[in-house]
């Protein structure tokens, strides 16, 4: 199934255009090799707002239930506690260690508000990257190793499967999830993309898998036993963000590795579907954790 291609709804174009996510409140969204947290305006047809900066890569972020301002964050080399004003309280930073030059990439909070972020190399080694979870105590434990392009998760409802991908790989695995423990079993193959990569993904209430597949200029709908049900096209070349407001699908997209960037590349679009999605969980921090003491 396809249709017209849509158009931005905003002058903005993203170097890397990720970690878009509907909260409730509104839409977040990131630039992530600047280090940007920007916000939707009222009206969606002028600029994005910057939120915060940060001087390092920032993969994406999650609220922090019941404590408004503050976010998790995937940034740098490891994970974050972000104040409304941009400073960073650092629960971890496993990858600065001895060995390839890393960064976080995606995240994304699950339905027990566990916090869950992938990090990958600069050069694309293969095999560097890991998932990380983080427990509602703030402890940083890999989940998944031997990523080379983590991207994603995305989660059912119910919080009992993970969909993760590797995108240099052009693979994208389905684990089950423990959510009472967050302990991750042993997952099966769910689809393989041809001519693209998948990238940030979303799943609605039917349990359908969306995915952003970059260098295809698509945003793909999969639904749960893996059959592709609809393609949305767009006029940029690679799609890498995608989230649910209700029956709006946003997609971020990115300018970055283009030599000669089209009008459309970096841009954010919004396409109206048929079947919603939720907002994105907010990660749930016991408050007493010491990592809790001080947040607003």
């Amino acid at each position: 199934m396809t249709g017209q291609q849509p158009l931005p709804t905003g002058p903005d174009r993203l170097e890397l255009g990720e970690g878009i996510r509907w909260t409730g409140d509104g839409i977040v969204l990131v630039d992530i090799l600047e280090g940007r947290l920007l916000t939707t305006a009222d009206d969606a047809h002028r600029p994005l707002r910057e939120i915060l900066r940060l001087p390092v890569p920032l993969g994406a972020v999650a609220p922090v239930a019941d404590h408004p301002g503050t976010w998790i964050a995937a940034a740098g080399t490891g994970v974050c506690l972000l104040a409304s004003d941009g400073t960073p309280r650092w629960l971890a930073t496993p990858e600065c260690r001895p060995g390839p030059s890393m960064r976080m990439n995606d995240g994304v909070a699950d339905p027990s508000g566990r916090f869950w972020a992938g990090s990958t190399a600069y050069d694309g080694i293969q095999g560097a990257g890991t998932l990380y979870r983080v427990d509602h105590d703030g402890t940083v434990t890999p989940a998944v190793e031997g990523i080379t392009i983590p991207n994603g998760p995305a989660f059912t409802e119910d919080g009992r499967t993970m969909y993760l991908a590797d995108s240099a790989h052009a693979i994208v695995r389905r684990y089950p999830v423990d959510p009472d423990t967050g302990r991750v079993g042993t997952p099966e193959d769910f689809l393989t993309v041809d001519g693209g990569s998948p990238d940030g993904m979303t799943v609605d209430a039917e349990g359908a898998l969306w995915c952003a597949v970059w260098g295809t200029g698509t945003v793909r709908r999969y639904l749960p036993h893996g059959s592709l049900d609809r393609v949305v096209r767009l006029p940029a070349r690679q799609p890498a963000g995608v989230c649910l407001e209700g029956t709006l699908l946003h997609v971020t997209t990115a300018t970055v590795g283009l030599g000669a960037p089209g009008p459309y590349d970096g841009a954010v679009f919004t396409v109206p579907v048929d079947v919603p999605g939720t907002p994105t969980p907010a990660f749930r921090l016991d408050p007493l954790a010491p990592v809790a003491g001080g947040l607003a």
